[in-house]
């Protein structure tokens, strides 16, 4: 994918990605899912890039095999220069340090026995950060940049709110420097009333620490609202790339479209109509097995996959 006139910096450059899970017991030729199927894509350096698509797409898939929390099943991933898919777990952990995860669930994604200050410290501890006691200072700094209280360095995780262990689990991310956070679905578990707190801190620390994002979430409204570009999946396939508010107003692609229709419309005067349930039969990206569908600039910084003649 051509970054096209844009100068800045490219942080990581994913090129040709897949990851297929093997199937038990599956016939011949069907043996594997192709969750993500060679998906190709850029982030610049202080970009925050939106990932969307419906359940089972491949989105969290594409980001884990980015942090490598999966092997990759081939592609490249170029951060900072070097293929983070062709290390070993040797190679991997200077790189684990500068590539961060916020997880979807702060109820399962924290340790419930240990304590706040034992949470932010750990990956620390890991990468051998800082003394004990500045690890503590750290921690305590970090807490009060994500607006947790003191206090609360001694409890642990089950005496929180959804939204307080999500910044537990921010300011546990942000604790070794990191360059790049892999925000994985982190607002589908909180309440709405919370979800809007929690995107404009994290808009507030990519500002203040130069921090570049993958956002991954089903919530277009909110995509919109903190993504500088947005790339669609279906299937396992990246489908369109595009800055966020070019997406939103000439959506290409059938899928992104009947996703756009899907949003609803916060205004009691407006009769929310149900889009039509979207089919890969009208998809411009599957024509046969034997042709590849083109991947096409159709206007600057907007991308699409599929036939000219259908475009």
């Amino acid at each position: 994918m051509s970054t096209g006139t844009d100068q800045r910096e490219v942080l990581l450059d994913v090129r040709g990605l897949k990851k297929h899970f093997p199937v038990r017991g599956a016939g011949k030729g069907k043996d594997v899912v192709k969750a993500v199927d060679n998906v190709s894509f850029h982030i610049h350096k202080g970009e925050t890039f939106g990932l969307v698509g419906e359940s089972g797409c491949g989105k969290s898939t594409t980001g884990r095999s980015i942090v490598r929390l999966y092997d990759v099943t081939d592609g490249s991933i170029m951060f900072g220069g070097q293929d983070v898919a062709k290390m070993n777990e040797r190679q991997l952990k200077p790189f684990r340090k500068r590539m961060q995860t916020i997880f979807q669930d702060p109820y399962s994604s924290l340790n419930p026995g240990m304590n706040v200050l034992q949470i932010i410290s750990e990956p620390m501890e890991i990468h051998n950060y800082a003394s004990k006691a500045e690890m503590k200072g750290r921690a305590l700094d970090l807490m009060n940049r994500v607006g947790l209280k003191p206090e609360h360095a001694e409890r642990y995780p089950h005496e929180f709110s959804g939204g307080q262990r999500q910044r537990i689990s921010i300011a546990r991310a942000l604790s070794v420097n990191p360059e790049f956070i892999l925000c994985d679905e982190p607002l589908s578990a909180l309440d709405v009333s919370v979800q809007a707190q929690v995107v404009n801190m994290l808009e507030d620390l990519q500002a203040e620490l130069g921090l570049t994002y993958l956002f991954i979430a089903h919530d277009l409204s909110m995509v919109r609202h903190i993504s500088n570009r947005i790339g669609v999946m279906y299937r396992g396939k990246l489908v369109e790339v595009a800055p966020t508010e070019e997406l939103y107003r000439n959506p290409v692609h059938p899928y992104t479209q009947a996703l756009l229709a899907a949003i609803p419309v916060p205004d009691p005067t407006v009769r929310n109509v149900m889009p039509p349930i979207y089919s890969g039969d009208t998809d411009p990206s599957a024509r046969g097995r034997d042709e590849e569908p083109e991947w096409m600039e159709v206007s600057p910084g907007h991308f699409v996959s599929g036939y000219r003649d259908r475009i």
